[in-house]
């Protein structure tokens, strides 16, 4: 016959079996959630960019994303590595240009130099770029140096191997 202190201990020992079961389980769930996030992050991430597919001469353009678009043009010489890197507008000597990576992202920034769009005016440009169907495509930001607040313009660049 069962007494009152054997069905408390019997309880006891059953709760803690299901207890330990349920959290067997919720683990599992866990850890299989985990790997399938894992798993998809993995097979979206971006390839990430290999400079020696860069390297060479394009024939870059750069247009406004409002207003005026009236197109700037100039040369981009990239190079295998982070460094060498330099942008030549038409009729002016090359800016060199400081590069960094991250992931499928070329970041580029260059300046300050006599800007091509402002006569007088001193910008400072920032890149990023991204190499897609064998082109370079991507957006540039200039900001203006002015006594007045920050001047910035946004323009949608656009790049093609020199020939």
């Amino acid at each position: 016959m069962l007494t009152l202190q054997r069905s408390t201990s019997i309880a006891v020992c059953l709760c803690a079996a299901v207890l330990a079961a349920c959290a067997k389980k919720d683990n599992a769930a866990v850890d299989t959630a985990a790997a399938i996030d894992t798993a998809a992050a993995a097979s979206t991430a971006p390839t990430p960019v290999n400079l020696a597919d860069v390297a060479g001469k394009w024939d870059m353009r750069s247009v406004p994303t409002t207003g005026d678009t009236t197109p700037t043009t100039y040369v981009l010489t990239a190079t295998s590595t982070t460094s060498g890197w330099t942008i030549k507008f038409p009729g002016r000597a090359a800016i060199p240009a400081r590069v960094s990576v991250s992931g499928d992202s070329i970041m580029m920034d260059a300046g300050p130099y006599p800007s091509v769009r402002r006569k007088g005016v001193q910008v400072t440009t920032n890149s990023v770029t991204r190499l897609q169907g064998g082109n370079l495509v991507g957006n540039s930001t200039a900001h203006y140096n002015v006594k007045t607040a920050d001047s910035v313009l946004t323009l949608t660049s656009t790049g093609t191997r020199a020939k």
